[in-house]
């Protein structure tokens, strides 16, 4: 039976997005990496790369190989992710509510996250293809 992780990181490849199992392998290290780049996102503004967060001393240097990529892009797709491995591993699917509701719960929810995954619905629904997302749109 499929884990947490695998889910996870299905959908993140998904999207074209690197998931590391050492930041994502469980549903608690994942909020927890979630928790620290949207601390950096919400510190440093909507604009900053995952290069600018790596260098600015946090230890997700798993990561580097996106370094250019929008920190506020990753960090929906990883809560959009989470949200998805969680109803997949539960069986029951998962909705924009499901995902706004785990961010909540989570702590991991910020006022301009909603319009991410209305604009980027792929990050979390599974029928969408999220091939279109990947990287090309959302490097800083």
């Amino acid at each position: 039976m499929p884990s947490f992780y695998d889910y996870f990181k299905e959908n993140m490849e998904s999207l074209g997005l690197p998931a590391p199992q050492s930041l994502f392998g469980s549903m608690s290290a994942a909020v927890a990496t979630a928790t620290t780049i949207l601390s950096q996102v919400e510190k440093f503004g909507k604009t900053v790369t995952l290069r600018e967060i790596i260098s600015a001393g946090t230890r997700l240097e798993q990561l580097t190989i996106i370094g250019a990529c929008s920190a506020a892009f990753y960090v929906g797709a990883v809560i959009g992710s989470i949200a998805v491995a969680l109803g997949r591993t539960l069986g029951n699917g998962t909705s924009l509510s499901d995902v706004m509701f785990m961010a909540r719960t989570n702590g991991l929810y910020k006022e301009w996250l909603p319009g991410c995954f209305q604009t980027y619905p792929g990050i979390y629904l599974t029928n969408i293809s999220g091939a279109h997302y990947r990287l090309g749109g959302y490097l800083g």
